[in-house]
């Protein structure tokens, strides 16, 4: 799991890294000393989780967490005010730590954490070669591999396009391709992944897919010219 340690007081944020340290499958991916700092950070470089402090200069960690959405990463509050707990809830944060954070409650919060974002993986869970399910909205919803033409990863989620419609996930393209029979869809490119027998032309540098072409990155060509059996 990466993290990111939101705080304005060094001391707080220096404590969090000690204690995250200590669990094997955490990292820290950066330390930021106010809420716009998190936030461009993780448009760049999406993390799993945040520590997050309230009470901050500029935006709160409550207006942070409202801002980003369902895009947000799971978040646990870190904070030394009582108060904001029925809010931060209400927000559906995975905990609540109340400063200073004891060892006991920090790994407490870290697997509520991790739980959550295990059933976020199973979000797209594969049932053989002929189906998936996704989840669509609060919908689990059955889809037939045949119907998938591609797959394209946008930020923190991945859309499948169908020959109908199209279905955003909250969830990572490397989630799906794992799930993905690999005899029948091929990652292309780093944001795409194509189902092979729907594809239509392979020609400068793109697959086409019912008209719409799409990158293939010189890394992905060998491959997917393998696959092709391309002569």
């Amino acid at each position: 799991m990466k993290c990111l340690i939101i705080d304005d007081n060094e001391i707080a944020r220096t404590m969090l890294a000690q204690l995250v340290s200590q669990v094997d499958d955490l990292t820290v991916s950066a330390e930021c000393s106010n809420a716009m700092e998190a936030y461009n950070f993780i448009q760049k470089d999406p993390v799993d989780l945040f520590f997050l402090d309230i009470e901050m200069p500029g935006m709160t960690g409550l207006e942070l967490t409202r801002n980003l959405g369902d895009c947000c990463p799971v978040i646990i509050f870190t904070t030394s005010n009582k108060e904001y707990a029925l809010e931060a809830f209400e927000l559906n944060v995975a905990d609540y730590l109340l400063k200073p954070v004891t060892p006991a409650r920090f790994l407490q919060a870290v697997n509520k954490a991790r739980d959550i974002l295990n059933s976020q993986q199973e979000e797209v869970k594969s049932t053989g070669e002929e189906f998936i399910f996704i989840r669509d909205s609060n919908v689990i919803r059955r889809l037939s591999m045949n119907d998938i033409l591609y797959a394209e990863a946008l930020g923190d989620y991945v859309k499948l396009y169908t020959t109908e419609k199209m279905y955003a996930i909250h969830n990572t393209l490397k989630s799906v391709e794992e799930r993905l029979p690999s005899d029948k869809f091929l990652r292309i490119h780093r944001s795409f992944i194509v189902a092979l027998n729907k594809i239509d032309t392979l020609q400068d540098g793109a697959v086409v897919i019912g008209r719409k072409p799409l990158p293939v990155a010189d890394s992905y060509r060998k491959a997917l010219n393998r696959k092709m059996n391309v002569l």
